[in-house]
């Protein structure tokens, strides 16, 4: 119901009859004021049906108002479900594009990785089958140090007793060198061997790895490439309300490529590895049988020279004597250096190490790991590094100094007794000399 002001503000309606057609009467409107009314309390509830003429008017412009507001509310409401509808279809279109991309940057990534890994296994696999060769060509050329073995076990010995300072021959020295050649070589091939099998074993085992990744990734990218292929027109896509969730065990993109990174970086090494173990089983099937073959030579070289010219081979090995004995004193000299250098090391080693001791006693913050700090600490050890390989070097030379005093010996004995052996080494070593293995096959490649 309309308010009493509003009653008295507004003017009376128009009448559909001219005023001029009907009688005048006056009309009292009608007023509930005043502070002891009965306006709108107790008596609402008795009013009878009858409104006034404003009453009405105004409840028609309430409700033309009320109509007008809904339409606009409505008008406003329609537009803006319009606009949020073609929004939320441009944003999905541009979201699903963006997914597209990112599964198609992914699917790059994982076809990189897998091209990488099938590229490592085959590397392996090739790796695995040369290795494989070259173990063989150790155990033949294992079984064929055998041979000379049986030369050295069954050589005749001489017709008796040599009369001289020592029993001992040049035969008998040169064979008991190649004999422990021999027994080094065999268990050199043998480490070596052992050294192929368990690096045979990391090759397959990394493959083994590099295949089960690369598998993965295989699956992986089929199913990248199935989910780059759906879009809203898609009839085999439906609803999977818990799949927006990240799985408890799934890996990030740091991990994820660290892990296959890490399976590419042991792989590769262990075939870099495999590659030097190759080379190195190269050298030594190539070193070992020069060795012996220069060995073998060395021995029948020295049998033919005791024969033929016996005394020029003992000025030979007097020249050799006088050689060794300049090398010794030379030998002698460069431990002496190194001994002199080792001792000049002390006292910068210890200005380095009294400096970090007073610098360690800096109070406070003034304790500071400054470039002088690093520098001092860099060297001190650079010169324990110095130091460590003067030490090194000294170890080799007094090493060299007692090898070549063996040397010494063992030539000294062999001129005493050079005389004595000529009739062995003729008549009885040189025939069973003639069945010595061959270069290719103390290769291992026969």
């Amino acid at each position: 119901m309309a308010q009493t002001d509003i009653l008295l503000t507004k003017e009376p309606a128009p009448q559909t009859v001219p005023a001029c057609q009907l009688p005048r009467k006056l009309y009292d409107v009608a007023r509930n004021t005043g502070a002891h009314t009965s306006s709108g309390l107790a008596t609402s509830g008795f009013r009878t049906a009858k409104y006034l003429l404003d009453e009405w008017f105004q409840n028609c412009y309430a409700r033309y108002h009320q109509a007008f507001a809904d339409r606009d509310q409505s008008e406003r409401q329609r537009h803006g479900s319009q606009q949020l509808a073609a929004g939320t279809h441009a944003l999905a279109q541009r979201t699903q594009q963006d997914s597209t991309r990112k599964v198609g940057g992914r699917l790059q990534d994982t076809h990189g990785w897998k091209s990488e890994l099938q590229r490592q296994v085959e590397e392996l696999v090739s790796e695995t089958e040369q290795l494989l060769a070259q173990k063989q060509r150790l155990g033949n050329a294992l079984d064929a140090t055998a041979g000379p073995l049986s030369i050295l076990t069954h050589q005749p010995a001489g017709p008796g007793p040599r009369p001289g300072p020592s029993p001992s021959s040049t035969w008998t020295t040169e064979s008991g060198q190649e004999a422990e050649l021999i027994r080094n070589i065999q268990e050199l091939l043998k480490r070596t061997i052992m050294q192929a099998v368990s690096q045979i074993r990391l090759n397959r085992e990394h493959k083994e790895t590099c295949e089960m990744d690369w598998s993965d990734k295989v699956e992986a990218y089929n199913i990248d490439e199935a989910c780059c292929r759906y879009n809203s027109q898609s009839t085999d896509v439906q609803f999977y309300p818990h799949s927006a969730t990240f799985e408890e065990s799934a890996s990030t993109p740091e991990t994820w490529a660290k892990f296959t990174q890490e399976h590419l970086y042991r792989a590769e090494r262990e075939r870099l590895a495999s590659v030097n173990l190759r080379n190195l089983i190269d050298c030594i099937l190539q070193d070992t049988s020069e060795d012996l073959r220069l060995q073998c030579d060395a021995v029948n070289l020295a049998f033919g020279r005791r024969c033929e010219e016996l005394e020029d081979a003992r000025h030979k090995l007097e020249h050799h004597l006088r050689k060794t004995l300049r090398e010794i004193t030379d030998q002698e000299h460069n431990i002496a250096a190194l001994k002199q250098a080792i001792k000049d090391k002390e006292a910068p080693l210890k200005v380095a190490q009294t400096r970090l001791y007073q610098r360690s006693h800096r109070p406070n913050v003034e304790l500071c790991r400054d470039a002088a700090q690093f520098r001092l600490m860099s060297e001190v050890e650079e010169l324990n590094l110095s130091l460590a390989a003067l030490k090194e070097k000294l170890l080799e030379a007094e090493q060299s100094l007692r090898n070549l005093e063996d040397t010494r010996m063992s030539l000294e004995k062999d001129i005493a007794v050079k005389t004595n052996s000529l009739f062995i080494d003729r008549h009885k070593c040189m025939a069973h000399r003639a069945h010595y293995p061959t270069v290719l096959q103390l290769a291992g490649y026969q």
